[in-house]
């Protein structure tokens, strides 16, 4: 069996959309990035390296992004697919690079063990850790919860900043604890978190087959019963009130997942928001005033912003 690659010469400025839209739009298998920061940079990380950029073989002008399909995909479709995205987010005013993708395919016979080199602890705070199922990462607290995450070839690691500051709300907003409904869950890291922060039940939703099926065997692997998995698209067809919202989506998609909020949250409940490019942010202002919220709290890394939002 093959896989086919979709290969990107971009901006390392649409790494998390693209991502986010292979994973969740498009049902990649699995994506990477291999940017000319990460070389830049070796030296300064370790002190006993030393980068020669001039000998290193198909240095990326800025980053390439690498997409991960069945062979059975259709690659024409996908590439058109690709360009139409990269083009509506240099309308949102990102840099997207030369725009140049390429296919190709190669044997999957090695991937299941081959990615794992890239994936490591994530020492997120004083009480959560990101630890993938096969390293053995011992805590400084022992009252630190760890995350265990089969990454897969998709879904989500813990790595992405809109992620992490995702988690960062459900840390602020978990003070006692809570019913959760992780919207747009994927690998169910925040589902996850929410969980292990506390929470008194957590609800996951996601549109993808196979997301659902990868939140299901992190979830097992965590060894948690009081997370309930479950397709739906956003907040459709889901019954209940939460006390706490999660949805860390690309910011279109939240405009979409606004009008569903309020007949979905509890009386003084929070919203959590994550996926956020900061230009973005007036329009989710904007639809959250229009619908009755407010935000009380807004966090940001680089471009992207989280945000928790209460009723008005």
């Amino acid at each position: 069996m093959k896989l086919l690659i979709i290969k990107i010469e971009t901006s390392h400025e649409v790494e998390d959309a693209l991502s986010v839209y292979s994973q969740d739009v498009l049902h990649a298998l699995g994506t990477e990035t291999r940017k000319r920061s990460d070389f830049e940079h070796a030296g300064w990380e370790h002190d006993s390296t030393i980068v020669n950029l001039d000998e290193i073989k198909d240095l990326p002008e800025d980053m390439q992004f690498f997409a991960y399909f069945d062979e059975e995909a259709d690659a024409n479709e996908l590439v058109q697919k690709y360009h139409n995205k990269l083009a509506e987010l240099k309308g949102y005013g990102l840099a997207i690079g030369s725009d140049k993708i390429t296919t190709s395919y190669i044997q999957d016979q090695d991937w299941n063990t081959a990615w794992q080199k890239f994936y490591h602890v994530i020492d997120f705070s004083r009480y959560l850790a990101i630890v993938p199922e096969w390293e053995d990462y011992q805590p400084a607290f022992k009252d630190q919860q760890l995350i265990k995450l089969d990454p897969g070839l998709a879904f989500g690691t813990g790595n992405h900043k809109t992620t992490q500051l995702a988690m960062m709300g459900l840390e602020r907003a978990m003070t006692t604890p809570k019913s959760v409904i992780d919207v747009g869950t994927g690998s169910g890291i925040l589902a996850i978190a929410a969980a292990l922060l506390g929470a008194k039940s957590v609800e996951a939703t996601d549109i993808s087959d196979e997301a659902v099926t990868a939140a299901g065997e992190n979830i097992s692997l965590n060894n948690l019963t009081n997370i309930k998995v479950e397709k739906a698209s956003l907040l459709q067809g889901v019954s209940g009130k939460f006390d706490i919202i999660v949805a860390n989506i690309l910011a279109e998609i939240l405009l979409d997942l606004i009008p569903q909020m309020d007949e979905h949250l509890n009386e003084g409940g929070q919203i959590i928001f994550s996926g956020i490019d900061y230009l973005q942010l007036d329009k989710i202002k904007d639809a959250l005033d229009q619908y009755g919220f407010r935000i009380t709290l807004t966090m940001s890394q680089d471009r992207w912003v989280g945000l928790i939002i209460e009723r008005k």
